[in-house]
């Protein structure tokens, strides 16, 4: 794609506000006439997300967060290559044209479909603790904790990233195409250069100030002082390097010689905030192949990355308490809102007690979602009010278990990769840097994560120790849920969203839309959302959910109507694949 027709491409996918942020730098009517001229599959792409229809192929599909990437991940499907194959060339793409979001300097988790044996695998590739961090990293003298971006902005933040490692796995098991070639559409964008998308452009004026503290970034993200503009033509040849190395010597290049050198060396050195990771901690990462964990609603099994990740636990707890109550009023039934918003409350009370690193910390992990421990969790659900407060139960365990609640503070910033190939393998992954940009340091073209705040910021709380407290070589608990619903031993749905620990609640709601509302996937993701957590019942602005705030508020929740930015990308599997992607964002699904 051109610039021009990128931009119009960005247009149709952002947001609103973003919309109408562009429509001041490019004349009325601009976009259409540009999407004209655009090659008719991502014309029909564009088209269908903007008439709110799924793109529908027969061979295979690709759904992600921006044009570039999925294209760049059609074109391997195309060519014959298999999802793992696209991987590589979707979140390459990602990481220059949204760094904000994913890329080299972060991790991911990966739910993989393999058609060939019927298996279904996941892939760990979270980041993990420096050797030398301890428990206190962001407590200061005074055993107080840190404020959140005290704490992310700088080396203090950044874990040893896992995304280059998980695509070069995922590649060696799964994948058919040349490695060095999947790295080609990346190169060849960071290189001529790429137009600047509203969304990227507005978030770099929103975090301007942070964004100044790394001089690298700052040159990058600032020319001359000032943000960068929507429509800009923005290159990064040292990310093209990067890209180069990483095709040339493998997913090796990240964690030693030079790159390695340029990561240690920013991060330690950092200015007010240096860290502790270290030469060591790259070399020895590793990424972890681990069973899925799924639970079942209404006849099918939803799986999903296990812990680390609180995703697939929360979302099955979630769908599991529902499967016996009758959602089939709809979205905008107040009393089926009440039971999803207090099954939440209870998923997110046990997530808060015992759900971390696994390879640190027992857990129930098949307690938590065992159907008659659901089941009975469940009838905490039977009355017509909000529950006035929740707890974590007591699932079956082989362990004593003596853990706090944790109160994290989960700030998004990620993205999601649904893809289906033409040999009948399904990818979900979800992949991020943790908060938007970051740290706020970038090396070679890309930008480190800040994984690290994704732990507690304490160790214990009236000497209880916290179950996601930080650990040398431990990995943060995450909420993303990268997800594959099966039934009858097959495929019928990937799908998962960016949004911090919104993700559980944005993806349990488009299945259950999905599912229980008979809606399609562009309609599933598209549907306004309604998330509850902690307590508070968050309704999404603008859309119908605001409707809503009197009657849950008359049931007993304490109601906030904001915006809430989702990012879901999925494929329904059957006869034909049907892909959506969220409005909300800039993405597209394709196929063919």
């Amino acid at each position: 794609m051109n610039k021009s027709i990128f931009l119009a491409a960005m247009m149709l996918g952002a947001p609103l506000a973003a919309q109408q942020t562009a429509d001041s730098v490019q004349p009325e009517g601009a976009a259409t006439g540009v999407v004209q001229s655009l090659d008719p599959v991502v014309q029909g792409a564009l088209q269908a997300k903007a008439s709110g229809t799924p793109f529908a192929a027969k061979d295979w599909m690709v759904a992600a967060a921006n044009p570039h990437a999925v294209k760049a991940g059609a074109d391997v499907l195309a060519a014959g290559g298999t999802a793992a194959d696209a991987l590589v060339a979707v979140q390459t793409v990602l990481g220059l044209v949204e760094p904000q979001s994913s890329g080299l300097g972060g991790g991911a988790f990966l739910v993989w479909y393999d058609a060939a044996s019927g298996a279904l695998t996941t892939l760990d590739g979270r980041e993990t603790a420096p050797l030398a961090a301890t428990p206190t990293l962001f407590q200061d003298e005074n055993g107080e904790t840190l404020g959140f971006f005290d704490a992310v902005v700088g080396g203090r933040s950044v874990g040893t990233p896992g995304t280059p490692a998980l695509l070069q796995m995922a590649h060696d098991k799964w994948g058919k195409a040349d490695w060095a070639g999947l790295f080609d559409p990346a190169i060849t964008l960071a290189t001529d250069g790429f137009a600047v998308s509203p969304r990227l452009a507005g978030l770099v004026q929103s975090d301007a100030e942070r964004l100044a503290s790394d001089a690298t970034g700052a040159a990058y993200f600032l020319p001359a002082g000032a943000p960068l503009q929507i429509g800009a033509t923005l290159t990064n040849t040292a990310y093209a390097d990067s890209l180069t190395a990483m095709a040339t010597q493998g997913a090796s290049a990240i964690y030693t010689g030079e790159i390695a050198d340029a990561i240690v060396t920013a991060v330690q050195n950092a200015p007010g905030n240096p860290g502790v990771l270290s030469h060591v901690d790259l070399s020895i990462y590793q990424v972890k192949e681990r069973p899925a964990v799924c639970a079942t609603f209404r006849a099918h099994d939803v799986c999903g990355m296990g812990p680390p990740s609180s995703g697939a636990l929360t979302v099955g707890q979630i769908l599991g308490m529902l499967d016996g109550y009758d959602l089939s009023a709809g979205p905008n039934n107040a009393n089926v809102r009440r039971l999803m918003g207090d099954a939440a409350r209870l998923a997110f009370a046990d997530r808060g007690r015992y759900m971390a690193d696994s390879d640190y910390v027992p857990m129930p992990t098949a307690g938590l979602v065992d159907p008659a421990y659901l089941a009975d969790r469940a009838k905490l659900l039977g009355g017509d009010m909000a529950l006035a407060e929740v707890s974590a139960g007591s699932p079956e365990f082989d362990h004593a278990l003596n853990f706090a609640d944790d109160y994290p503070i989960d700030l998004p910033s990620t993205s999601h990769v649904s893809i289906v190939d033409s040999y009948g393998n399904v990818a979900s992954m979800t992949t991020t840097i943790e908060n938007a940009f970051g740290s706020r340091m970038m090396v070679g073209g890309f930008m480190l994560n800040n994984e690290l705040t994704d732990f507690s910021f304490r160790s214990h709380r009236d000497g209880v120790p916290v179950a996601n407290r930080l650990e040398p070589g431990k990995r943060p608990r995450s909420s993303m849920a990268p997800t594959i619903v099966m039934k009858d031993g097959a495929p019928v749905l990937a799908i998962g969203s960016p949004g911090g620990s919104r993700i559980i609640g944005y993806v349990a709601e488009a299945i259950v839309a999905h599912i229980d509302w008979g809606m399609d996937v562009q309609q599933a993701v598209s549907v306004p959302h309604m998330v509850n957590r902690f307590g508070t019942y968050d309704l999404e602005e603008g859309t119908d959910a605001a409707a809503l705030e009197g009657p849950l508020s008359a049931m007993g929740f304490e109601v906030g109507v904001r915006g809430l930015n989702s990012g879901l990308h999925a494929i329904s599997i059957g006869d034909t694949l049907l892909g959506g992607a969220d409005p909300r964002r800039e993405g597209i699904a394709l196929g063919n």
